[in-house]
């Protein structure tokens, strides 16, 4: 049974297409066929994280809401830029990164409900396990709209207190909507709080489960979206956390 998994936070700078990108290559990893949609499209990026470079993106997925080109198009198959084996496959949809595109989309919008649509259409026509959207922060209808449809939700904060107040708009949202599974990764904790401590004040705060408290990474901040962080660092506590999200969406 397939699922799809919404990965949003209220706001940016959380690491949301980096924990996108390693859900996806460690669900991979497990023999997993996944999808990974970039619907961030104001700012897409996630694409980096994959090497794919803009040269390789034949279609995007502002292609097909312009009507160019059908939903199956735009996947790019990246599994052979993981740099390693995985059981797996990993398609990805990337979203257009030339500033034309992006200002037509900001100028004339697009139809959501043909971007859901082709978020089923592409689990069937790839056979996928599962796919990731990869969210615009904040909420907007397209955000709304993928809660919506999504099986599981994973909510991506930081310990800062603007974190906090946005969050539980995002979680009060997404109980009126009824998501059958929502789960919270608290990620770049500083080094001078204690993750434990963070972990049960997040849960107390939201009644929501912490499945990872994730301390600041400086190899993290090092490797700079030059690659997926958990296959280059199996043994890293942030690649244990990421483990343990990747196995409770898979339950």
């Amino acid at each position: 049974m397939s699922k799809i998994v919404s990965v949003h936070s209220f706001r940016g700078g959380t690491g949301k297409s980096n924990t996108t990108a390693n859900l996806a290559a460690l669900l991979a990893m497990g023999g997993a066929r996944v999808g990974v949609v970039d619907t961030d499209i104001q700012s897409p990026g996630i694409h980096i994280l994959f090497n794919l470079d803009e040269s390789e993106m034949v279609h995007s997925l502002n292609d097909y809401l312009w009507g160019k080109c059908g939903i199956k198009d735009t996947a790019h198959d990246v599994t052979g830029h993981l740099g390693t084996q995985v059981k797996g496959q990993v398609f990805l949809i990337p979203s257009s990164i030339k500033a034309g595109e992006i200002a037509r989309i900001l100028r004339e919008g697009y139809d959501v409900g043909l971007l859901n649509d082709g978020f089923r259409d592409v689990v069937t026509e790839l056979g996928l396990d599962y796919l990731l959207i990869d969210t615009h922060p904040g909420l907007n209808e397209e955000t709304l709209l993928s809660i919506a449809i999504s099986d599981v939700l994973v909510v991506i904060m930081r310990p800062d207190q603007q974190d906090y107040q946005g969050t539980a708009v995002t979680v009060d949202v997404a109980r009126k909507l009824d998501v059958p599974k929502m789960m919270m990764l608290v990620n770049k904790i500083p080094s001078a709080f204690d993750l434990d401590d963070v972990r049960a004040r997040v849960e107390q705060t939201y009644k929501v489960k912490v499945i990872a408290a994730l301390p600041h990474s400086d190899e993290m901040m090092t490797l700079a979206s030059s690659g997926i962080f958990s296959l280059k660092y199996p043994d890293s506590i942030v690649t244990k956390g990421l483990k343990a999200v990747a196995d409770e969406i898979s339950g």
